[in-house]
């Protein structure tokens, strides 16, 4: 049955937040790693460690986020696409959506944003993590806190859990990846790179499909390019923290490699939908710096997708897709979604 474009629709978009000032980058910290989905300890023992770990590299995290001006800009960015889709839906005829934002680690909380759409009511309720591909540490985590805090709002629920392959999501990627290419010089051969958040290997190893659905939006995305030649390319993961095994290969690993073939670099963060300090900082600062000590030939970082009309689109799309079932799945070939 198709919903009315009358209905009040809340549409949540989940994000993992960040500091917005130096004096929260600690408790932003300890708000990370005592997620169980994090840190798969029981209480106490997470609490405790959770309160180490953020004593122990508060000090680094201040430096990121004093490049960034002393906070991250991850929120008003989230705002700006939160304001692009609810124009964008409204555009559509539904007239009587609004948008929110519920982050994991910092402000706004869920508890505030299960406040703020208990007191909108609305009849539907979709929610939309602006993590494409699924991770049981970024997806999963945020749509568990959400439902153990909203289980008394009256609206139907829609859940939109992956969107690897959304055809607003690749198209955007693409035209962003043109765009870059049309920059760089024309004698020296490129090697894409799409780098993406890594994870630790157990957490892969016990079945987190994140590895594979960002493989799923590269192969979508070079298939997109409107390239004469075959696309040069590799996937490659960056933000390793802590003594475990990650998934590889490392973006640093994969710098060094194109510096010994003699190739420039086109640098795509591939599972990041704004800038924050992993493109930011990590991205534009210290792999910039370490593709120079491997002798890169040149070294260029696309942008996020952020408010790119195609992606704003694509996430309209995927919410007007959502209405019409409970859980929208991107996942291939499969008879179950990420959640089961």
């Amino acid at each position: 049955m198709a919903v009315s474009r009358q209905a009040r629709i809340a549409v949540i978009l989940f994000n993992l937040g960040g500091p917005d000032s130096l004096d929260a980058v600690r408790p932003f910290l300890f708000n990370l790693f005592n997620d169980r989905a994090i840190i798969n300890l029981p209480q106490p023992a997470r609490w405790c460690l959770a309160q180490l770990i953020s004593r122990l590299r508060a000090g680094t995290a201040c430096a990121i986020y004093s490049e960034l001006g002393g906070a991250s800009p991850i929120l008003p960015q989230t705002e700006n696409q939160a304001q692009a889709l609810a124009a964008q839906l409204a555009s559509r005829g539904f007239t009587h959506s609004k948008c929110f934002i519920a982050m994991r680690y910092w402000h706004p909380f869920a508890e505030e944003t299960v406040a703020a759409v208990r007191e909108f009511a609305p009849d539907h309720v979709i929610l939309l993590p602006l993590y494409p591909q699924f991770s049981t540490t970024t997806t999963q985590s945020s749509l568990e806190q959400w439902r153990g805090l909203s289980a008394d709002l009256a609206a139907r629920e829609h859940v939109i859990c992956c969107y690897p392959e959304a055809a607003g999501w690749i198209a955007a990627q693409a035209d962003l990846i043109q765009a870059s290419l049309a920059g760089m010089a024309a004698d020296v051969p490129v090697r894409l790179l799409f780098s993406a958040h890594g994870l630790p290997k157990k957490i892969v190893d016990q079945g987190d499909p994140y590895p594979g659905q960002v493989a799923q939006t590269v192969a979508a995305v070079v298939d997109k390019l409107d390239m004469a030649a075959p696309v040069d390319y590799e996937i490659c993961y960056q933000s390793r923290v802590g003594p475990l095994e990650w998934i590889g290969p490392s973006t640093e690993a994969c710098l060094e490699k194109a510096g010994e073939e003699g190739k420039a670099v086109l640098v795509i963060p591939i599972a990041f939908t704004s800038e924050h300090s992993e493109t930011l900082v990590e991205l534009d600062i210290e792999y910039r710096a370490a593709a120079e000590r491997f002798g890169v030939r040149e070294y260029i970082r696309v942008p996020t997708v952020s408010n790119h009309p195609a992606f704003i689109a694509g996430l309209a799309d995927l919410c007007e897709a959502a209405l019409a079932c409970d859980v929208l799945c991107g996942m291939n070939g499969t008879d179950r979604n990420c959640l089961g």
